[in-house]
């Protein structure tokens, strides 16, 4: 697997067999992960799917003792699209409560630096709360995206509709790919996330056709 030498999934693969562990990592991992830390989301959500379908084939992965316990597929895709939504909905609350303040800071304040937030205040300037769909699959983008929508006057209940559709369009999804189907998946994955990327920009299209087509409708 050449997943194999990555660092998340080799210490991830420590407790194949202890799943309760796997499932608390996962939530930690996403955490930090939704606070810009280095830990790659993808290969945490990638991990747990190998570590579920290692788990459904012990004819090809063989556990120490027979009758373990094993991070199910199902299990695995709940658990970490709720971890993934927590941690993006933690991060907006943040930004609500105290965003201002926080960019301020020494240590966050480089996450903000550059042209970062101009690229931000431009796709929520165009999108409105949408944006947050696709910062959800813009990880340089998505921890500073979610405090500027946090402190932003755009309802919680939108952003975590938004945000939500976007997690379980891609967490389980991938998940549930890896765990039916194993490493044969994971090139097809590069790929779907520009499927995704290909429908957003036509329902963005349509959208703003729509809205630029109303808005002549009612001056005319």
């Amino acid at each position: 697997m050449e997943l194999a030498s990555d660092p998340i999934f080799q210490w991830l693969s420590q407790y194949a067999y202890q799943p309760g562990i796997v499932y608390l990592a996962v939530f930690a991992f996403m955490i930090a992960s939704g606070f810009g830390l280095p830990i790659p989301e993808e290969v945490t959500i990638i991990s747990v799917g190998l570590l579920a379908y290692m788990g459904a084939h012990p004819e090809l992965f063989p556990p120490p003792v027979a009758g373990l316990s094993v991070v199910n597929g199902y299990e695995a895709a709940l658990i970490t699209s709720v971890a993934v939504f927590s941690a993006d909905l933690l991060v907006f609350t943040i930004g609500r409560t105290g965003g201002r303040k926080l960019i301020r800071t020494p240590f966050f304040s480089r996450f903000f630096s550059g042209n970062v937030m101009g690229r931000i205040e431009h796709f929520v300037h165009k999108y409105g709360v949408y944006a947050a769909f696709l910062f959800r699959f813009t990880p340089g983008l998505r921890f500073p995206a979610h405090i500027f929508l946090g402190m932003s006057p755009f309802p919680v209940w939108r952003f975590a509709a938004v945000d939500g559709l976007a997690v379980l369009i891609s967490v389980p999804t991938q998940i549930l790919l890896v765990y039916y189907f194993g490493e044969p998946i994971l090139k097809a994955l590069s790929e779907f996330k520009f499927v995704i990327f290909g429908f957003l920009a036509a329902g963005l299209l349509v959208w703003f056709v729509r809205r630029a087509y109303l808005q002549r409708k009612f001056k005319a």
